[in-house]
């Protein structure tokens, strides 16, 4: 368990921390010469015998307001807060701003010592602890309790220790029984040095997942690689650390100096799909003592033990009101690697005072569409799969709910928002009764009611075409596709229609999809009209009348002619071989043949001289007749003649 102080500057923090541990937590000569907590510092005592095998860990943050970026960097590790006031002093600003803070972090354990007793008289502490239950009872910590305590005499440091030990063996035992955790692993920098005859090192508290001696890590934002070559825990040699487990790790690569990594960076498993952003899409909650909050303002970002500026893209409303919530997305500056859930505190645009705090809901959130209903109502559906305490997100939540966005989930994008293996979210995704459909690396899930939902919608698409459509042999594949799943790219629609065809309800004809039932056929009116223009194009099977002629002639539209005729040559009862140029099909199976004498005679094959005078046409007519039998590949033009390439080529 990592314990961290919280409080006003001199009401003894780190005096508690030498009392409770007999480390010195203040490393740098500043600090000891001014006596002013400036960097975090750590703390690991040993267990005692009655507690052997719990582990306790103490972070000691600096308590000026100037200091407080400091601070945020420090808190990132913490899990139970050790709030301590001088009983002189009483609450102070930096007491109210630091629980603050380690609540928007999720922090919900703490306990309150009371220090400097041995200053003021009975009444006095009296007094304080009442205004310290009055005021924490509106906050994550109303159940701390309050330990009277003197850093100087040692009075009341042994309760405090005993209880924090007592908590530290609950936290062993839960540990030991809890379910492993299933993030990849993060951890967030604080601390980059060098160690003589080791290379460089990081610290940070492990945020999730588990790292272990020899592993392949990559470094955030650089993306350099580097290898583990070396592992402490709570300052003890280690073979592996996992999630809320404080650890320094000796790095190694080719490419590692310390002028590549900083505080704010992060180390994370190699597997890793966190990238550098520049948008986050939040639910954000404002504290109730701060002002009203308006869409766009300027902020100060801390995320890990990063810190950035931006702006605040409020979602929902134009102005969010103190001690409420809201959809938002934060614009950055400078980009920062997050995840779905992490925590992120806001400060004001001049960094002196705290406003709220933000869970991360999605770490790739679309250029357009923010505000959109549908849009809206999927960032509420990763609002509630946010993780617990435990850092464990319940999955069951998204599995549970079919009607968001059609039902079809993008297991990918889900993944790389959790940062979490897809073939997780498969599985769990299947074994939730859901359909999982993949392509090169891509995965969607959709429930078994959305796809009774996209096959119904499919068969009433077919239907409808085929009606406006009647000589149409069906609907091309990736227009149905856009039709009914347009979210879906093309090699993920393909097994759902697979799927569809199965039902023998429909069917495909080479790149057309059909339903069984439909026939191809003209209307009746242009079955009428066909019976008419048929006899022109059977009377001049070479050179038949082109759709201006056959316009001309019944006095009808030039774009029904050519809409009839087209709809003739997707039955096959024509041939199209140039522009408002028709052939019926029995005359192109004619003309093959022909082409076919010439080429066997011919030592050129079949020349546009020889091929007129069998037609007994033009030159022009012959060349276009030729080049069309070039274009659909039954002949291929060598020299001055037309070689036959495929002669098992039907046309009747």
């Amino acid at each position: 368990m990592i314990v961290g102080t919280a409080g006003h500057v001199d009401h003894g923090k780190t005096a508690l921390i030498r009392a409770l541990t007999g480390v010195a937590t203040d490393r740098l000569k500043e600090e000891q010469v001014r006596g002013l907590t400036i960097e975090a510092g750590y703390a690991y005592p040993e267990p005692p015998p009655e507690y052997a095998g719990a582990t306790l860990g103490f972070i000691d943050v600096p308590g000026h307001e100037r200091f407080i970026a400091n601070m945020l960097s420090g808190a990132v590790g913490i899990q139970a807060m050790l709030l301590v006031v001088a009983a002189d002093d009483g609450i102070m600003p930096q007491t109210r701003e630091h629980a603050r803070i380690l609540e928007l972090l999720g922090v919900t354990q703490a306990w309150v010592a009371l220090t400097k007793v041995d200053r003021v008289d009975p009444d006095r502490i009296a007094q304080v602890m009442l205004e310290l239950q009055c005021w924490l009872a509106d906050t994550a910590f109303a159940e701390a309790p309050i330990f009277p305590l003197s850093n100087a005499s040692g009075e009341g440091i042994g309760a405090l220790g005993h209880a924090l030990w007592t908590a530290a063996a609950h936290v062993a035992e839960g540990v030991a029984t809890a379910p492993p955790d299933s993030g990849r692993f993060r951890l967030a920098i604080d601390r980059v040095f060098t160690k003589r005859g080791a290379g460089i090192v990081v610290t940070g508290t492990v945020r999730s997942g588990r790292v272990a001696l020899g592993d392949s890590v990559r470094l955030l934002p650089t993306g350099l690689a580097a290898r583990v070559r070396g592992l402490r825990c709570q300052d003890r040699d280690a073979k592996t650390a996992s999630r809320g487990e404080r650890c320094a790790i000796n790095l190694s690569g080719a490419d590692i100096e310390t002028g590549c990594l900083d505080r704010g960076d992060w180390v994370v498993a190699e597997a890793s799909r966190l990238e550098n952003r520049l948008r986050l899409d939040v639910v954000l909650r404002l504290l109730p003592a701060s002002p009203p909050l308006k869409h766009w303002t300027s902020v100060h970002l801390h995320h890990g033990s990063a810190h950035v500026t931006g702006r605040v893209s409020l979602l929902e409303a134009e102005v969010l009101a103190p001690g409420t919530s809201m959809l938002a997305q934060l614009v950055l500056d400078s980009p920062l690697q997050a995840a779905h859930g992490d925590r992120v505190v806001i400060r004001d645009r001049g960094a002196s005072d705290t406003l709220g705090g933000a869970r991360v809901l999605d770490t790739a959130p679309p250029r357009r569409g923010a505000r959109k209903p549908r849009r809206l109502a999927w960032l509420n559906q990763l609002r509630e799969m946010l993780p617990d305490e435990r850092g464990v997100q319940d999955l069951r939540v998204l599995w549970r709910r079919t009607a968001l966005d059609d039902g079809i989930v993008d297991l990918t994008a889900l993944a790389a928002n959790l940062d979490r293996d897809s073939r997780e979210l498969e599985s769990s995704a299947s074994l939730a009764g859901w359909w999982v459909i993949t392509h090169q690396g891509v995965s969607y899930a959709l429930p078994e009611e959305t796809h009774r939902h996209l096959y119904r919608q499919a068969q009433e698409r077919l239907a409808l075409i085929h009606e406006q459509e009647p000589a149409m042999r069906g609907v091309d594949i990736d227009r149905l596709r856009r039709m009914v799943a347009p979210q879906l790219a093309a090699g993920l629609f393909r097994p759902l229609l697979e799927r569809w065809k199965a039902g023998n309800e429909i069917v495909q004809h080479g790149p057309f999809v059909a339903l069984a039932s439909h026939e191809a056929t003209l209307s009746p009116d242009e079955a009428l009209r066909w019976q008419k223009v048929k006899p022109l194009l059977q009377a001049s099977p070479y050179d038949p009348p082109r759709v201006r002629d056959i316009a001309q002639q019944f006095e009808w539209p030039e774009g029904d002619v050519r809409r009839l005729l087209r709809s003739c040559a997707l039955l096959g009862s024509v041939y199209q071989l140039r522009q408002d140029h028709f052939f019926l099909t029995s005359h192109v199976a004619e003309l093959a043949g022909m082409i076919r004498e010439l080429d066997a005679i011919a030592p050129a094959g079949a020349t546009a001289a020889d091929f007129r005078d069998r037609i007994g046409g033009g030159r022009k007519l012959a060349v276009a007749i030729l080049e069309f039998f070039d274009r659909i590949g039954f002949t291929r033009r060598i020299g001055d003649g037309h070689r036959v390439i495929r002669d098992d080529m039907l046309f009747d």
